[in-house]
């Protein structure tokens, strides 16, 4: 009597094997999304939302807000990592992404970006109000048209203008408590919108050989560190005037002016440093990643006071 051995796979190894894939398929889709972006943005979504309110909005509020601006941010970037899916496979810092390894097709990233974004849409709408939900639809388009597909690869202003998109989440913050878009929403969108530049260009200067390989103009990329530490150092004191414009356009505290002072004059100083290695010509790209890196610092500790601000003391300016 011989004994038969089956080679085929059992039920529960089949089963795991099938779990397995569901887990690396939803892991791609979510790399789509950028959620590093998604991070970053909510970072400003609810502590705008505290501030409208001056104090903590309905959970069920918060929840769609932050739940529809992340969808929206989402769909932002599956849109953007179609699109650039030639140029990403160029780069270093992209060619993990998964339309270039292929585990998600061009077809089932156009799907999945298309009812992301109409998600979101539905949740502002509904969860929010209208007008919330009419600037996540403005944020998405800035990202993919205004800026994936007519300026990231013609001008090295790409980023200047093309970053307004993610300003976008304050004013959805702000429209969602107050069915409104007034002045301190504006100011903090002019913030960000500053913030932008000496934020992400650090970035490029470090991936300059990624964006000269694919043919993107990112400042960082086609100009020298002298250039670019110049328009750093500009834009930064920029973003910490347009800052101060809180305490008597938007009724600030203490809190918020303390840390926008003081956080401001850390990042200047940061900047300064850039700029002055850059005239001594004795920079290297990965140095340049000390002022991204405190940039996102600087932008948190921002919000963090905006949104423990209503609740200590009062407007210095009434």
């Amino acid at each position: 009597m011989t004994a038969t051995v089956s080679t085929t796979d059992t039920p529960l190894k089949a089963s795991r094997a099938s779990g397995a894939g569901f887990a690396r398929k939803a892991k791609a889709y979510l790399a789509l999304t950028k959620p590093r972006v998604i991070e970053l943005l909510l970072v400003s979504t609810l502590p705008t939302m505290i501030y409208a309110e001056r104090g903590f909005p309905s959970i069920g509020l918060i929840l769609a807000t932050l739940v529809g601006g992340a969808f929206a941010a989402g769909s932002a970037g599956a849109f953007n990592c179609y699109i650039d899916r030639d140029i990403d496979k160029l780069m270093h810092r992209t060619e993990n992404r998964p339309l270039v390894t292929g585990e998600v097709t061009p077809r089932e990233a156009l799907v999945f970006s298309w009812l992301l974004g109409a998600a979101a849409i539905v949740i502002l709408w509904f969860g929010a109000n209208p007008l919330s939900a009419w600037l996540g639809l403005g944020a998405i388009f800035f990202y993919v048209v205004i800026y994936t597909m007519i300026l990231k690869r013609r001008t090295a202003q790409n980023i200047v203008w093309g970053g307004a998109a993610g300003c976008f989440p304050v004013l959805i913050a702000w429209a969602a408590v107050t069915n409104s878009v007034e002045w301190p929403a504006i100011i903090l969108f002019m913030v960000i919108f500053l913030w932008t530049p000496p934020h992400y260009w650090p970035l490029s200067m470090r991936y300059g050989e990624d964006y000269r390989n694919a043919n993107v103009p990112m400042l960082g990329a086609i100009a020298g560190a002298k250039v670019v530490s110049v328009q750093v150092v500009l834009y930064a004191w920029a973003m910490v005037a347009c800052s101060l414009l809180m305490i008597p356009a938007g009724g600030a505290g203490w809190v918020y002016t303390v840390t926008a002072v003081t956080a401001g004059a850390w990042f200047l100083y940061q900047s300064h440093a850039l700029y002055a290695r850059a005239q001594r010509e004795d920079i290297q790209d990965k140095r340049a990643m000390k002022v991204f890196h405190g940039s996102i610092s600087y932008l948190t500790l921002l919000f963090i006071a905006l949104a423990v601000d209503p609740f200590v003391g009062h407007a210095i300016i009434g």
